[in-house]
């Protein structure tokens, strides 16, 4: 069945909604939100995204490739994905851009600072990517409602500081995870049930991986470097592909 448009978007249009009403709660707490109630919010959503995490990740066994289990591949994708991305230092470039960029504007004023710090929090990260891939796809938007929660309440936090310049990043979201997801959409027209498929589920629970990574980042727990993971989100159909080929 071809998704509409709506299954396609309706993560990131939710997530637009959601900084957008953050912003605005935001403005009208601004200097007065505690810092421990901004910390207890993060740690409710990071508990949410280890069962979201976990539950993608589910979808590793059935994705049998050859004579190979769906988690034996998506081990070889992550650690492949992991040292690739390590080499090509991709969680270094991503925190560099950022500073770069933060660097650049720090003279333009709270508007624009506060523009380009929410841009790249609500939009340079695994849960982007992964949800509008899991969106346009299957028109799932599990994973893009929650990181809509977690950008909601970043945007009063980071609104309370920068000030409405936060509110202006739903432009990015808009246009970036808006395109991710129409063009894995128009991908999943050239697949027969792309709710079932082997290349699907391996890269859905690789991704399931990486988003419990993210949740262990957000309780603090330890340091894992997410975004050096994320070539294996590519890798993942190529190791499908060669373990059909190959056994």
């Amino acid at each position: 069945m071809e998704l509409s448009l709506w299954d396609k978007l309706s993560g990131t249009l939710v997530n637009t909604l959601t900084v957008v009403v953050g912003t605005g709660l935001g403005l009208l707490l601004r200097g007065r939100l505690p810092e421990r109630m901004a910390r207890i919010m993060v740690q409710g959503v990071g508990l949410t995204t280890l069962f979201i995490g976990l539950s993608m990740a589910q979808a590793l066994g059935r994705a049998k490739g050859g004579a190979l289990d769906g988690v034996v591949l998506g081990l070889i994708a992550l650690v492949a994905g992991g040292l690739l991305g390590e080499w090509a230092r991709v969680e270094d470039g991503l925190e560099g851009l950022g500073e770069k960029i933060k660097q650049a504007v720090r003279g333009g004023g709270s508007f624009t600072e506060g523009f380009v710090a929410a841009s790249l929090l609500f939009c340079v990260g695994p849960m982007t990517l992964l949800g509008s891939i899991q969106n346009g796809l299957t028109g799932d938007a599990s994973l893009l409602l929650l990181k809509a929660t977690l950008d909601g309440m970043s945007a009063i936090a980071l609104t309370s500081s920068f000030g409405i310049g936060v509110g202006f990043s739903t432009l990015v979201i808009l246009l970036y995870q808006g395109g991710v997801a129409l063009l894995a959409g128009t991908l999943s027209q050239a697949l027969p049930d792309p709710a079932q498929d082997p290349r699907v589920l391996l890269t859905t629970g690789v991704g399931g991986l990486m988003v419990l990574g993210v949740g262990v980042n957000l309780l603090g727990l330890t340091k894992v470097r997410v975004g050096s993971f994320l070539p294996a989100l590519l890798l993942a159909p190529l190791v499908w592909w060669l373990a059909e080929l190959l056994t």
